[in-house]
């Protein structure tokens, strides 16, 4: 263990970054693993081992590690410029693929990160209205700037603090916090302070606190109304967008809100995200409007350039990605199903499109509130054997696991067979509690 190169990477970081890493999810004892290199549906650390990936930089890698066609079109481009401080019409051109395929974006606006693209968002849904009051749900996490980091999943949700120390309550005393999948709290709000509501902000699927799938007609009664009070209703898809179909969830649940946020997929690996929605909404942004937005780095092109091929290849082969996606995901799911059975352990498998996630519970999980039943013991037996194995999955029970199109049958193969020990470690726990 202390000639471990990983563990002499993690001490070593531990000097200069707070914590050891960059961002707190990729924490997990006794030490994470240091990367060299990742290919396909494979990551391979500082000792040599290889791990099948299914956290897929936590959504961002539906090709899976080094796509050849974005590396080589990435590389052209890097031969030209890194970044001009000056438009492309490179950004015009994936402007208007995301336009094309994203129901509500009429306009919209590229930015590096998904935190970025949400704050905007609120801003420009602010401005619009002309009111101060923004909803989000319990436990949907909308990146870290100070109005959305309440009650918030992620990170913030493993490591028990919802509401990060260092934003003061007048920043958040204008953003309520209600249940996922309770309509009638919603209603309840509205009916009371609805005409100072600017905006509802959702994860239409919660996939910041394991998977939580949206009850039915949940999205189309929310959309239905904040459209009577005049709200903004904001989707941040920065993790279902181009994962769920080729137009996110307002493509698969069939609802179109005002604006939406998309990240993660869009950049192919590269810093990329960006906020839309109607122009009538969009136009009050600056130069045209007076809402202010910018951003040194915004529609550089190498990103640029990463995500045009993203989208070029999602629009070429959505019939055949999606649908394989799909039943690959299934059989995870149901195998994981069957295997826990088996064991005679009580859980929760919940799945859409290419995510899945499992929690430790007999209880229905529907929200946030359910997520804090399931026994993060099992789970934490389960993710150590898993990654004793050679599978890599997100190290919490508040995220999230992703296929990719790189994962191969025999990957899936090799990962049923995984999840087998790593059940029958987690049964052995849970007999060994009860002794």
């Amino acid at each position: 263990m202390e000639g471990n190169k990983n563990k002499i990477l993690f001490d070593r970081a531990k000097k200069t970054i707070p914590g050891g890493v960059n961002s707190p999810v990729r924490a997990f004892e006794p030490f994470p693993f240091f990367v060299e290199y990742g290919k396909g549906s494979k990551l391979h650390d500082a000792e040599g081992k290889s791990y099948l990936d299914y956290c897929m930089a936590y959504g961002a890698l539906l090709f899976g590690h080094a796509n050849s066609e974005i590396i080589d079109a990435v590389e052209h481009q890097l031969h030209k410029g890194t970044l001009y401080g000056a438009p492309t019409e490179r950004e015009i051109e994936l402007s208007e693929a995301i336009s094309r395929v994203s129901p509500c974006m009429e306009m919209l606006r590229l930015v590096s990160t998904g935190t970025e693209a949400t704050m905007h968002a609120i801003r420009a849904a602010r401005g619009y209205t002309n009111r101060k009051k923004i909803i989000k749900f319990d436990g949907c996490f909308h990146g870290s700037h100070d109005s959305v980091l309440v009650k918030a999943g992620s990170g913030a949700a493993t490591f028990g603090i919802p509401s990060s120390p260092g934003i003061p309550e007048e920043t958040t005393q204008n953003t309520i916090i209600l249940p996922y999948n309770n309509v009638e709290a919603l209603e309840q709000v509205f009916k009371i302070e609805g005409n100072e509501i600017a905006a509802v902000i959702i994860e239409p699927v919660m996939a910041n606190v394991g998977l939580i799938l949206p009850k039915e007609n949940y999205l189309k009664q929310l959309r239905k109304i904040t459209a009577e009070y005049g709200a903004v209703l904001i989707f941040d898809e920065i993790i279902t967008g181009f994962r769920l179909a080729l137009g996110g969830a307002q493509e698969y649940f069939n609802v179109t809100p005002d604006m939406a946020t998309l990240g993660k997929i869009l950049g192919g690996g590269f810093p990329l995200a960006a906020f839309g929605g109607k122009k009538e909404i969009m136009q009050n942004i600056s130069p045209m409007g007076k809402v202010y937005q910018a951003g040194t780095f915004s529609g550089n092109p190498i990103s640029t350039t990463s995500g045009y091929t993203v989208l070029k290849i999602l629009e070429q082969k959505k019939n055949e990605i999606y649908p394989v996606l799909e039943r690959s995901c299934l059989q995870l799911a149901k195998a994981l199903s069957d295997i826990a059975e088996d064991y005679e352990i009580p859980v929760q498998i919940h799945r859409i499109g290419s995510l899945y996630q499992i929690f430790f519970t007999k209880d229905a999980v529907t929200d946030y509130a359910g997520v804090q039943h399931s026994d993060l013991a099992l789970f934490n037996a389960y993710f150590r054997q898993l990654l004793r194995e050679g599978v890599f999955i997100p190290p919490s029970q508040y995220e999230t696991c992703f296929l990719s199109t790189a994962h191969t049958a025999d990957d899936l193969k090799f990962t049923i067979n995984s999840f087998g020990k790593a059940l029958e470690a987690t049964h052995s726990l849970k007999l060994s509690i009860k002794m």
